[in-house]
C-alpha cells in the first residue's frame, strides 16, 4: 500500500517535469528555425541602450497610439475630469 501511494504522488511531479522539457524543446526547435540570419545586438548610444539588427524592421511595427497629452493623467492613466 505504501508503494502505491509513493508512485502515486510521483505521477504529478514526473508530468510536470516532461511538460517542462517538451516546451523547452518546443522553444529552442522555434529559435532555431526562426529563419533569422542577424539574431541583433544590444548597442550602448549617449544615455541609453538600443537594439540594433535583428530580424523586425522598425518600419514594419505599427504606429504607437498617441494620446491627448494634457487630457490624461500619467500616473493613472485615466482622463482627468
Amino acid at each position: 500500500m505504501a508503494l502505491v501511494r509513493r508512485v502515486a504522488a510521483v505521477i504529478p511531479l514526473v508530468g510536470a517535469v516532461t511538460t517542462a522539457a517538451a516546451l523547452t524543446g518546443a522553444a529552442f526547435l522555434t529559435v532555431a528555425h526562426a529563419g533569422c540570419d542577424e539574431a541583433g545586438r544590444f548597442v550602448k548610444t549617449g544615455g541609453s541602450i538600443e537594439f540594433v539588427g535583428g530580424c523586425v524592421n522598425g518600419a514594419d511595427l505599427p504606429a504607437a497610439p498617441t494620446a491627448e497629452v494634457e487630457n490624461v493623467d500619467r500616473f493613472g492613466g485615466s482622463k482627468k475630469p
